[in-house]
């Protein structure tokens, strides 16, 4: 079997044009197919992404086998020449790639790739709300009041939920980024950040668990205020309180927050997790396969934070491709801890995009029993995006 053909989407939402998931779709000479995604679907990098999958495809991927994962991810990486420098783009590219890989793999044997992973260790995967900042609803809304936030939560736990994730700092009272939050907050700060989290917590009762997210803006002093409110809501960890230039940051939140700690989406190999889990100052670690090197370098990862008793919750934030992808991995191994559902993943301009809509049933997903990873792309809708193919 060789690679004959590549496919890269760089996808537009219309209804929502900041939302850009990225996915490649690799042929064989067999007929067999498999899809990937890269791991920048917002923000910034994902034309970039695309164009970088598309140097792959031409340089290294063209008339070779797909089921030599592990020799293809180390030419990548090594012969690239930036991949031993690191950085999104390069792993994003790397990590759609090897997906679609494994999904290949898992065609050609028969298998669900959770299988060729090591099997089934979690049956029912424990699923939370992600970014209820956003709401929790049909459309995007950017919530300010406390009474929103607690009707968003009201709105997951109707849907089966027992967990959710918020960013309570995310918007000032007008709706605002806050975009620098290394500046120490205001007790007005404070008290309105305090107002929504506390409306989450009375919406969730005692028993239901709340994340607390703060997407690596804050400095290591806001991050250290914002710890007695986490501390007071009973959150179930602290996620992403510092950013990841620094690895002491994390170190010294650890030492002053009595909260398991969480963080690992910018982190992209198990060379860059290894002060984290060293110093210990991550008790969960998030990583995403479509930009910590797909399943082969994300099972070593995880497999890595296992040594250190941290737990695993795949970052999950893009097309339905990353979601299908996180749950084989969560299935195969013995220190997941819980899924992530993003806001973004229950839109129906995100639902379309693969015809499949894997979506979690009373707050637990189930894993795919299909070979491969058990997802295809919607020509219908992906076609209309910008299209790179490489032969």
């Amino acid at each position: 079997m060789k690679i004959n053909r590549v496919e890269i989407f760089d996808i537009h939402c219309p209804d929502r044009p900041v939302w850009n998931p990225v996915f490649v779709r690799i042929h064989t000479d067999e007929g067999i197919s498999g899809v990937g995604e890269a791991g920048l679907a917002y923000d910034l990098g994902h034309s970039a992404a695309a164009n970088m999958v598309k140097e792959f495809a031409e340089e290294m991927l063209i008339g070779r086998d797909p089921f030599q994962t592990e020799d293809l991810w180390n030419l990548m990486l090594r012969g690239s020449f930036w991949g031993l420098g690191g950085g999104p783009i390069i792993y994003a590219a790397m990590s759609a790639i090897d997906t679609a890989l494994w999904d290949i793999k898992g065609k050609a044997l028969g298998l669900p790739v959770y299988q060729l992973l090591g099997g089934k260790v979690n049956d029912k995967l424990r699923t939370y709300a992600s970014q209820l900042q956003f709401d929790w609803d049909a459309e995007f809304a950017a919530l300010t009041d406390p009474e929103d936030y607690a009707k968003a939560a009201e709105k997951a736990l109707a849907e089966g939920y027992d967990a959710v994730k918020v960013d309570p700092i995310m918007y000032n009272e007008k709706g605002e980024t806050f975009f620098d939050r290394t500046k120490l907050f205001t007790n007005k700060e404070m008290k309105m950040f305090r107002d929504r989290l506390m409306a989450i917590r009375d919406a969730m009762g005692e028993d239901g668990d709340i994340i607390f997210e703060c997407h690596s803006l804050p400095g290591a002093s806001t991050a250290i205020q914002l710890g007695e409110l986490v501390e007071e809501a009973r959150c179930m960890y602290f996620e992403e309180p510092v950013n990841y230039l620094n690895s002491e940051l994390h170190k010294r939140v650890a030492d002053k927050v009595n909260v398991p700690i969480a963080g690992g989406e910018r982190l992209y190999n198990r060379w860059n997790v290894r002060p984290y889990l060293e110093d210990q100052s991550l008790d969960v670690l998030q990583p995403d396969i479509g930009l910590c090197g797909g399943f082969t370098e994300t099972k070593k990862v995880c497999d890595y934070a296992d040594i250190y008793d941290v737990r695993i919750q795949a970052h999950v934030c893009g097309g339905p491709v990353a979601t299908a992808a996180a749950l084989h991995l969560e299935t195969a191994i013995p220190n997941f801890l819980i899924h992530e559902h993003h806001t973004y993943a229950i839109k129906q301009w995100n639902r379309e995009l693969c015809i499949q809509d894997p979506q979690p049933v009373d707050g637990f997903f189930q894993v795919s029993e299909e070979p491969g990873i058990g997802i295809e792309l919607n020509d219908e809708v992906v076609m209309r995006s910008p299209r790179i193919e490489v032969k």
